[in-house]
């Protein structure tokens, strides 16, 4: 797992009433924000809140860019 992950519903992909209305970042603040950074720390805890049915997942789908795939 990342050391982080920056949320930005604007770059999602699958950003519609259907996917954000069961993401985790819709049920915890209520509307998409501008931008979030959730830590590793976080991002265990909203897993386990999501194994266990207590939240959905994130459905963040982000474009991957040349740049990024060669770095990986």
């Amino acid at each position: 797992m990342s050391d982080s992950v920056v949320v930005d519903c604007d770059r999602c992909l699958v950003k519609s009433p259907s996917a954000c209305g069961d993401c985790v970042v819709t049920v915890l603040l209520g509307s998409p924000p501008v931008g979030i950074e959730i830590d590793s720390e976080e991002l265990k805890a909203l897993a386990a809140l999501c194994d266990v049915g207590l939240v959905p997942p994130l459905r963040l789908v982000t474009a991957v860019t040349q740049s990024e795939i060669q770095a990986g």
